[in-house]
């Protein structure tokens, strides 16, 4: 058992929730920075940390030598990243570890621009660094299936591709990359097969029971131009994932 933890941001979302029981079976000690402190269990302790509000991460980080930063959300990430990264180098990281997203300097929406910013802010740190990007997981193609599932008439985004990957696939692969050396920009990882977003929905309705109409939809502007051109989509150089959509969807559809 090693004595020096690891820290994982992010370590009770849909990805962290997979990394951390990963590091532990490898042998890690964990520490988990969450908005509000809990009870240790296992190997694995929580402290308390406002990355956004950059409060706490000098603590939260003392005798961290590895960081895998998973947190995210719909904005912010670039400023929470920022503070993080700044705090690495204070306190001495040799590793800092950010997952994020296909596409992230090729897509405008701001949720893209943060992800790339953050990137920018890993590179720049001064701490050595890995970034992988990742394609969205089965779990975000699912709550959006489900979503537009439950529309009367549910619309077809045309031109919009997504090859979504399983995120305990992500969660193996950062695990490993944050045991090895720092590597800066690896393979990008996305699931092994594109599909058409109208896809995504209709085998979610089959796998369902349910009958909807599915009404094609132009997507407009620069979004729906830089989707048509498969900017989110990973070049060939890219890892592929095993685990397809369609066995994911059985797994959560019984």
């Amino acid at each position: 058992m090693t004595t020096t933890p690891i820290l994982v941001t992010g370590g009770t979302g849909t990805l962290g929730s997979h990394v951390v029981p990963l590091l532990r079976r490898a042998g890690h000690e964990v520490r988990v920075l969450t908005r509000h402190s809990r009870e240790a269990t296992d190997g694995v302790s929580y402290v308390a940390c406002d990355l956004l509000a950059d409060e706490g991460i000098d603590a939260a980080l003392d005798g961290a030598r590895t960081v895998l930063h998973l947190a995210g959300s719909n904005k912010g990430d670039d400023v929470a990243t920022r503070h993080l990264a700044a705090a690495a180098r204070r306190t001495g990281v040799r590793h800092l570890v950010h997952i994020s997203v296909i596409g992230a300097d090729a897509i405008p929406l701001g949720y893209f621009r943060a992800k790339h910013a953050a990137e920018q802010a890993v590179a720049g740190s001064g701490v050595p660094w890995t970034v992988l990007r990742a394609a969205q997981f089965h779990d975000l193609a699912l709550t959006v299936a489900r979503g537009m599932a439950k529309l009367p008439v549910v619309p077809g985004p045309g031109g919009i591709r997504w090859e979504p990957v399983d995120a305990r696939e992500v969660a193996a692969r950062l695990v490993d990359l944050a045991l090895a050396e720092p590597a800066g920009r690896v393979p990008d990882l996305a699931g092994p097969t594109v599909h058409r977003m109208d896809e995504l929905v209709r085998s979610y309705l089959a796998a369902t029971g349910r009958r909807r109409p599915v009404l094609p939809v132009r997507v407009p502007g620069r979004m729906g131009a830089a989707y048509r051109a498969g900017a989110n989509l990973a070049p060939e150089s890219a890892d592929r994932g095993r685990l397809t959509w369609e066995s994911f969807l059985a797994e959560r559809v019984r």
